[in-house]
């Protein structure tokens, strides 16, 4: 039976330095009536809206907190909506980086501080430490912040409690290589990946525009339902409301079948040698016969390649020259890369290698793949049909492919690559892993 889809709202307000948000603050609250009076039954503001992103080491006046929340409990209650919004929370003298539930009793449900700090965040954020869904009107929702929906066990497991629905305050950023086309990783892939792989909505609002002449943001607030398509998304530059509906997925708990398959591949990571060269090239084909052996060898030869995995070695189960080279890597299944969870434990034990073998006619395996091996850090190798092979590399670039009769690539394998977990100053993604796994087995 279908549930009732919820009309939501992305606000996306032009971004403001944080001494600006007196002046700012005002017309914040004008967009947020607007979607309100629009029939909104969920409202969501972007991270860092009150006051700001980037604080500084200056106290945030109690004050100044305290108005907005009132501001925004006034209009929860007008329009009978939940309202996430973004802002500093101070509990026991810690500032955290939150995204805060209020209820259209205009009561606060919850809050989730951040987890994953983002470059300059922990210089005045402290490291949210909790996992939990909250509990509304509208149902179970999983509330992260920005750089949370980077680490995939962070909305998998906000999903494996309870969560119908994953609603995300961001500050996506971008680093301006095209004014044209203000790229991030997250709301170009990663957001519509984190919908499809756990089977629940995900609705995200962020800023547009540059704050303190330092931060500029993409825009790009969206509304995706539980398929990873889009609803409705926002424009890269300007000041607006993104509308949609959703239908709120059903609660449900974990799948035993997939923490099998978890713990299987991070035993059998465990077990592989760690002795893989700095520097290799790996070359690849879709051979699957024995009669193949020898024009795959000729091939080899003439790609002058240090490494070589076929499908067939994969599928047969024998040793492949990865494995005579020393090189740590792990093969794994449709479940399991599908799985938000599925690479962690072998990454967390050192893996950086992935094989994935599908025999699924699927469009989301590219993004799938692309966004694994980003958020991991890792490289991934798919063979993915008789004809079509590729590879990804730690930034969730496909750097290598085959198609029709050019039946082997090559790419370079580049383990420091990969120990390059850092990806902002002070933000490792090992780290990160590290930390929500632990917060996970901790509850």
């Amino acid at each position: 039976m279908s549930l009732p889809k919820i009309p939501v709202a992305c606000v996306q307000p032009g971004a403001h330095n944080r001494d600006d948000f007196e002046t700012a603050w005002p017309r914040i609250v004008t967009l947020t009536n607007e979607a309100g009076k629009r029939g909104a039954r969920l409202i969501v503001l972007p991270e860092g809206t009150v006051p700001g992103y980037v604080l500084g080491m200056q106290p945030v006046p109690s004050e100044q907190l305290a108005r907005a929340a009132d501001d925004v409990r006034t209009l929860a209650r007008r329009y009978d909506a939940v309202i996430v919004y973004g802002g500093a929370k101070v509990v026991a003298g810690r500032t955290f980086n939150a995204a805060i539930c209020v209820g259209p009793s205009g009561d606060e449900l919850g809050y989730a501080a951040k987890q994953f700090l983002w470059h300059f965040d922990r210089r005045w954020f402290a490291a949210g430490d909790t996992l939990q869904p909250i509990e509304t009107p509208l149902g179970t929702l999983g509330v992260l912040v920005c750089a949370d929906g980077r680490i995939p066990t962070i909305a998998g497991t906000l999903v494996e409690r309870g969560a119908g629905m994953l609603v995300m305050p961001t500050a996506w950023v971008t680093s301006g290589r095209d004014p044209a086309a203000l790229e991030n990783m997250q709301a170009d892939l990663m957001a519509n990946v984190r919908a499809y792989e756990n089977r629940v909505p995900f609705v995200v609002a962020n800023k547009s525009g540059i704050e303190l002449e330092s931060v500029a943001y993409c825009g790009k607030s969206a509304v995706i339902d539980a398929g990873g398509a889009f609803v409705a998304r926002g424009t890269e530059r300007g000041e607006e409301i993104v509308f949609g509906e959703v239908e709120l997925a059903a609660p449900r708990g974990p799948d035993a079948a997939r923490k099998r398959s978890r713990e299987r591949l991070s035993a059998a990571a465990a077990a592989a040698p760690d002795t893989g060269a700095a520097r290799a090239r790996i070359a690849f084909t879709p051979a699957t016969k024995p009669a193949d052996t020898a024009r795959f060898a000729a091939a080899a030869d003439v790609a002058d390649c240090d490494l070589l995995l076929s499908r067939a070695d994969v599928e047969g189960r024998a040793e492949t020259m990865l494995e005579r080279a020393g090189v740590r890597f792990a093969a794994v299944s449709d479940e399991t890369m599908r799985d938000p969870a599925g690479l962690t434990g072998a990454r967390m034990d050192g893996v950086d290698l992935f094989v994935w073998t599908t025999a699924a006619d699927d469009p989301w395996t590219v993004r799938i793949a692309r966004t694994r091996a980003a958020e991991l850090r890792a490289f991934v190798i798919v063979f993915e049909s008789d004809t079509r092979s590729f590879a990804v590399d730690p930034d969730g670039v496909v750097v290598a492919g085959t198609f029709d009769s050019f039946r082997m690539a090559s790419f370079v394998y580049d383990r420091a690559r990969a120990r390059a977990t850092t990806v902002a100053p002070t933000t490792d993604v090992l780290a990160g892993l590290r930390v929500a796994e632990a917060i996970r087995t901790r509850a």
